[in-house]
């Protein structure tokens, strides 16, 4: 009977993580709505503060969306198996040119954008743009890209060791693409991408992204694959209840002001130049795979590992260091929801290539 109840959950948790998923877009834009609409509930929750903790000589605030950021990325480590490591070695090169593209063209698209855009009317607009656009460009790749990689049957060992590499090197890479953008910034902005990445990034990235992802593969490491078939129904649902929760807080940060007193022209041109970048970054993934000679398995993972970064991540640095500029948060919104469509419409050609 226990047996049967157990069961019974399990079933109703994949259930319900499978309706999630295939709404995932609509439940998206429900929670921008809701944020845009009563964000009173999503600043409550960023206010809450655990504590304050001291790591590499720099001082962090714990807050409830940091812990939310950390539950996520734990549940892309457990998605890590260790066997699709394997083959890591192979091909370096492959690797190296992937992380390389996720690094340089985003920076390089940012410094075009402050050239052609710079006699755009209003220059905290733009200024917030550049910044939020360098909070996304900065940040390591997403791990939901290995999901979406196997769904497209790629080849996991790429896929799994360009979230990997990305995330060990942030605590180096993120630093350097936050003072690279910098340099085409300019006044207060300028300043915060700065002390940004001088104070609490490296230790942010290790508490909220680092240890979690090292702690969710040494768990499922540990766990006998039955168990882990067991939890991860339930691990896929509050993954994306939570998920739902964090976006939902840190947009009200900036979608209220945006949705009830819009500035059409400011949306649109976000709109663009998010849309712009991502297409690009689905580009470079195409490139990078042409020119490493990549088979359709390396392909498809080398496409959703460029186009896909963890804004997630993004979003939470720029709520607690950039909520002064609000509008900074716009960009990242923007292109949350743009690289899951963008995927779903990859991963959709993908499948009626394949059924060719």
């Amino acid at each position: 009977m226990t047996t049967d109840v157990g069961t019974e959950k399990q079933s109703l948790a994949a259930t319900l993580s499978h309706f999630i998923h295939r709404h995932f877009i609509l439940i998206l834009l429900g929670s921008y709505a809701v944020a845009a609409l009563f964000p009173a509930m999503g600043l409550m929750v960023r206010d809450v503060s655990i504590a304050n903790v001291t790591v590499l000589n720099e001082t962090v605030k714990v807050s409830a969306p940091m812990l939310m950021l950390a539950y996520l990325l734990f549940n892309a480590g457990f998605g890590i198996k260790t066997k699709e490591m394997a083959g890591l070695n192979k091909k370096p090169s492959m690797l190296l040119m992937g992380l390389a593209a996720n690094i340089a063209v985003p920076l390089l698209v940012i410094a075009g954008l402050s050239a052609l855009a710079a006699n755009w009317h209003n220059n905290d607009e733009l200024q917030s743009i550049l910044v939020g656009l360098a909070l996304v460009a900065s940040m390591p790749i997403a791990g939901s890209s290995t999901a979406w990689a196997q769904n497209a049957n790629g080849n996991m060992a790429i896929s799994v060791g360009l979230v990997m590499l990305s995330t060990l090197l942030s605590p180096f890479l993120t630093p350097f693409g936050l003072q690279a953008v910098s340099l085409v910034t300019s006044g207060d902005y300028s300043e915060d991408l700065v002390e940004l990445s001088q104070t609490g990034t490296r230790a942010f990235l290790l508490l909220s992204v680092i240890l979690p992802v090292a702690t969710g593969m040494v768990v499922r490491h540990l766990l006998t694959d039955e168990r882990a078939v067991k939890l991860r129904p339930w691990l896929k649902l509050t993954n994306s209840a939570i998920l739902v929760v964090l976006i939902y807080s840190n947009a009200a940060i900036s979608l209220p002001k945006a949705f009830l007193h819009p500035d059409w022209d400011f949306l649109a041109l976000v709109a663009a130049v998010t849309g712009g970048l991502c297409f690009l970054m689905f580009a470079a993934g195409w490139l990078v795979s042409r020119l490493a000679r990549c088979n359709i398995e390396e392909k498809v993972s080398m496409l959703f590992a460029l186009g896909m970064n963890n804004n997630g991540t993004g979003l939470v640095l720029a709520g607690m260091a950039l909520s002064d500029h609000p509008n900074v948060l716009l960009p990242i919104i923007f292109y949350n929801l743009i690289q899951h469509l963008a995927a779903g419409s990859v991963d959709f050609a993908i499948s009626r290539k394949i059924q060719k």
